[in-house]
């Protein structure tokens, strides 16, 4: 897990905490003794991507008392029904405080990966790599894309703070191509960021006006069929990063590729997800 994603993904464990226990598990509290111990089991039930175990440990670090985590599988390990990630034993009151926070984790981070290691094969053999975008569900983000780099993805930024990133209204806005460009490289210098600054084209005229103006590092071409970003990658030659973007899909997104563009961004590769079926099953007394 990357360091800069450690305090959100803190945040997060906390929330959860806060929305699902709130001041008890009354229904454990009140039929289980408080100090029975007992072991679970990670059960896998979906053919997919496994993604979430570090985090899953974090949750069971935070709530369970006497914690022994034995871990048979990995992030980003290709998992089978019947499969069983891991063991985890402790405080069985804490076990099943931490049941459905742990799942919830789990089945929506494996679901994302196991969707973008589809597109990721799809592309197999040429240099594009898929990468994510900022359609994510608010306060999930880290989780969305840690599960994407799992699944075989790339990150995009991770929000309006780490890229430059000039879309059409902020063209728009500014009047115009080269105007969002230039106002954008004046602030980094004025502020003294050193950010990668990406910007939006709609047409080849655009592309050629970036490519005057100069200071962008990536390209994203918006809603261009395979022809016209064929034309792009040319006329871009290497100057700087090309990706693709809007409405490319499975049945696409090899075409796009072989175009010779650095990255294609897939918006349902977080916001059209299909979680992967799994359980935490009690084992025994322990």
């Amino acid at each position: 897990m990357k360091k800069e994603y450690i305090p959100f993904v803190e945040d997060l464990i906390e929330l959860a905490v806060r929305e699902d226990i709130g001041d008890g598990d009354h229904t454990s509290l009140s039929t289980i003794p408080a100090g029975e111990r007992g072991r679970m089991k990670l059960l896998i039930k979906q053919e997919g991507v496994l993604a979430g175990v570090e985090v899953a440990r974090m949750v069971f670090e935070r709530l369970v008392d006497g914690l022994a985590f034995e871990q048979l599988l990995g992030d980003g390990d290709r998992v089978k029904p019947g499969d069983v990630a891991f063991y985890v034993s402790g405080n069985m009151i804490s076990l099943l405080q931490s049941e459905r926070i742990v799942l919830n984790i789990m089945q929506r981070m494996s679901g994302t990966a196991t969707g973008t290691a589809i597109y990721a094969d799809r592309i197999k053999g040429f240099k594009a790599k898929v990468i994510d975008t900022r359609k994510t569900t608010p306060g999930m983000r880290v989780l969305d894309k840690m599960a994407v780099a799992i699944g075989g993805g790339g990150n995009h930024r991770i929000g309006l703070f780490d890229m430059i990133l000039i879309k059409d209204n902020h063209i728009d806005f500014a009047g115009g191509v080269a105007e969002a460009l230039t106002r954008a490289k004046d602030y980094l210098a004025r502020t003294g960021r050193k950010l990668p600054i990406e910007i939006e084209t709609r047409s080849l005229a655009d592309i050629e006006t970036v490519l005057a103006t100069g200071g962008a590092d990536r390209i994203m071409l918006d809603n261009f069929d395979v022809a016209t970003t064929a034309e792009a990658v040319k006329l871009i030659d290497g100057r700087a990063e090309v990706e693709s973007s809007g409405g490319i899909t499975l049945d696409t997104i090899a075409d796009y590729a072989a175009t010779g563009v650095d990255f294609i961004s897939v918006g349902a590769l977080t916001h059209q997800i299909k979680s992967l079926d799994m359980s935490l099953k009690f084992v025994e007394m322990a």
